[in-house]
């Protein structure tokens, strides 16, 4: 639902948020958790705002946000206390309505009539000097496979005589990560090194994976979680999310080729999994919503996975874009190049159906745990949201402006995920970046 919170008439005192292009005027306001670079002090939550954070715990402590509240009970100053810690899951486990109070206290005392403006200037950080973590404990991360391009497109590379396997058009696909290498951006890891299977080698060699990709994909928080036992219904599915985030994937596809049949993806998935660092509101993101359908000569979904407002507005519209920067480029000064484009509202299954299906057979879902989308590809070839598709499994390489080309990821690549929302009578949202890099793999793992 609107309320003032998205009006884009309203603008801030800090001017940098009224810019057009920013990814975080005053109707977004999204979470995240920072320090000051090369502090020792705590991590703590913060809003992005412009091109500043808004420290919450300050900002509390200034008393100018008890003056902003908007009920009778007190609820957004009670909210805005959950704040005060080194992670979000406090505030993510009150639920939509904690959240969306304090969005509107912190509107209102961040717009450009506000008369906390003074107590709240030394509450500012920018963001040029904040050092980012996660912004929850995450507990657990289950990774889904919810656009249909994708999973028809790289279907088609590996089983051409079956590319969708029949389960598909039925249930959300999924399988469960490895959270503790979920890192924030910007995140450098190793070459992964595991086992692959060439097809005319006698037996599995062990070797730093030579075919490393991304994958672009969008996450999903977990506010209120469930008891164990009890399944979260398709109507109340949306008011278990807290919010979303940009996420990459990254992919060994010679280790995952090898290795995947018949349980999935092992080491080819769980050595690195970059998050960018503010979590966007479902709130923030209502003026963007639209129908979601599915074709009627489509498998309908089962009761669990269906329901009038699903239909209604179970799609979000939000723009995706990949930008790739190799080392010689960073060297010479050349701004990363976007290779891909794709969106969000192409999506198979949303993320209600998501939560319906993770939940209904008793799992208990918890505040602060992540699901990961699956890989946004769109129905055009250069929607693609993998190296694994654009150039078809490597074998038409990409070629670059430099004069570079790229069937895969090499050392010194690196990535950036980008994401935003726009469109005419609405505030532009955006989701900032997560980007990552590689780097080469630990000698002395493997024979060389």
């Amino acid at each position: 639902m609107l309320n003032e919170t998205h009006d884009p008439r309203c603008g801030s005192w800090i001017a940098s948020a009224n810019q057009p292009h920013s990814d975080f005027p005053l109707q977004n306001l999204p979470f995240g958790v920072f320090r000051r670079v090369g502090a020792s002090e705590t991590f703590r939550c913060g809003i992005a705002i412009g091109d500043q954070i808004l420290d919450l715990t300050a900002a509390i402590a200034s008393g100018a946000l008890q003056a902003t509240v908007a009920d009778a009970e007190g609820f957004a100053a009670a909210s805005a206390a959950l704040t005060c810690a080194a992670t979000l899951n406090a505030l993510m486990q009150a639920g939509a309505r904690a959240c969306s109070a304090l969005r509107l206290t912190l509107c209102r005392a961040l717009r450009s009539d506000s008369v906390q403006r003074r107590a709240l200037e030394g509450c500012l950080i920018p963001q040029s000097q904040a050092q980012m973590a996660l912004p929850a404990r995450i507990g657990d991360y289950t990774d889904f496979y919810a656009s249909i391009y994708h999973a028809t497109a790289v279907g088609r590379l590996f089983r051409p005589e079956q590319p969708l396997l029949p389960n598909y058009r039925w249930l959300p696909v999924g399988y469960h990560g490895r959270s503790s290498s979920i890192g924030v951006s910007p995140q450098w890891f190793h070459r992964p090194a595991g086992q692959t299977r060439p097809d005319e080698a006698p037996a599995p060699p062990m070797r730093a994976s030579g075919r490393l990709d991304f994958e672009l994909e969008l996450g999903v928080f977990i506010g209120p979680g469930n008891a164990a036992g009890t399944a979260i219904g398709i109507g109340e599915a949306e008011s278990h999310i807290f919010g979303l985030c940009l996420l990459n994937d990254w992919s060994a596809r010679d280790l995952q080729a090898w290795e995947a049949q018949p349980l999935g993806p092992f080491l080819s998935k769980n050595f690195a999994t970059t998050i960018s660092p503010w979590i966007v509101t479902l709130e923030a993101l209502a003026p963007f919503r639209l129908p979601w359908h599915r074709a009627a000569e489509e498998p309908q979904p089962l009761p669990y996975l269906d329901a009038p407002a699903l239909r209604g507005a179970g799609a979000i519209d939000i723009e995706l874009e990949v930008a790739l920067q190799t080392e010689s480029m960073r060297r010479e000064g050349v701004a990363p190049e976007r290779i891909t484009r794709s969106n969000f509202r192409h999506c198979y299954w949303n993320i209600a159906q998501l939560i319906a299906h993770h939940t209904i057979n008793g799992c208990n879902l918890c505040a602060g745990d992540l699901l990961g989308s699956g890989t946004q590809s769109g129905p055009l070839p250069e929607e693609a949201g993998s190296l694994l598709e654009l150039t078809y499994a490597g074998k038409q390489p990409l070629r670059l402006a430099s004069g570079e080309t790229r069937s895969f990821l090499q050392d010194g690549d690196s990535v950036t995920l980008r994401g935003w929302c726009a469109r005419a009578g609405a505030a532009r949202i955006g989701f900032g970046e997560a980007s990552g890099g590689v780097l080469a793999a630990h000698a002395g793992r493997f024979a060389a």
